[in-house]
């Protein structure tokens, strides 16, 4: 997960690509129901079908991810997958630093996670250590089968040994920039929107 500041609409620069002032769109809704749709498809292909699994999406976007998710496989294997929602506010390794309180959102579990298959569901990794908290979290509900991982976009600059069973698009990006994805549930359209950031903008996630 990433800071998410507010992208302006994007406009054409002439070459294909959309730039807002700001900040450029490496993502727009077709590329991102793309996305979703190969990754659906994976996640059938890698687990030989929908059977004993569960999606897990971690807040804020990746519980609009997971659900979209759930709804391609029901297109695709006639299964309603279950799906979920968790809150890794408590988990996380940079909560003591934390000027403000935090607020803690809700996790809820639809299904026992023990034995199933969970794939989490998040919307960009960066550092890993809000994946980490994710998976701590989890645990501490049951002990899964497996645990696999599907985000929008990796933007690298990885700190743990974490990578992704699953990508929407792979990009290069510097540490101070931020990706921010904007989603039609969440924030009224869908696109995603890489800006420069001031160092005080720049989270671990």
């Amino acid at each position: 997960m990433d800071a998410h500041p507010s992208a302006e609409a994007a406009s054409p620069n002439g070459s294909g690509i959309f730039v807002a002032p700001g900040g450029k769109a490496i993502m727009l809704a077709d590329d991102i129901r793309r996305a979703l749709t190969r990754i659906a498809h994976e996640i059938i292909e890698r687990n030989k079908g929908t059977r004993n699994l569960a999606l897990v999406g971690m807040r804020t976007r990746g519980i609009p991810l997971a659900r979209r998710l759930a709804s391609q496989l029901d297109d695709l294997e006639h299964v309603e997958v279950p799906v979920g929602e968790l809150d890794i506010t408590l988990y996380r390794d940079d909560l003591g630093s934390r000027a403000l309180q935090p607020l803690v959102g809700a996790t809820r579990l639809p299904v026992d996670v023990s034995g199933k298959v969970i794939v989490l569901v998040d919307d960009v990794i960066f550092t890993g250590r809000s994946t980490r908290a994710a998976l701590d979290a989890l645990v501490d509900f049951g002990r899964p089968r497996a645990i696999q991982l599907a985000v929008l976009v990796d933007r690298g600059h990885r700190e743990l040994p974490i990578r992704p069973d699953y990508v929407g698009k792979n990009v290069p990006t510097a540490r101070s920039e931020v990706v921010a994805v904007s989603l039609h549930e969440t924030d009224g359209r869908d696109e995603v929107v890489i800006h420069a950031a001031r160092p005080a903008e720049v989270r671990r996630g």
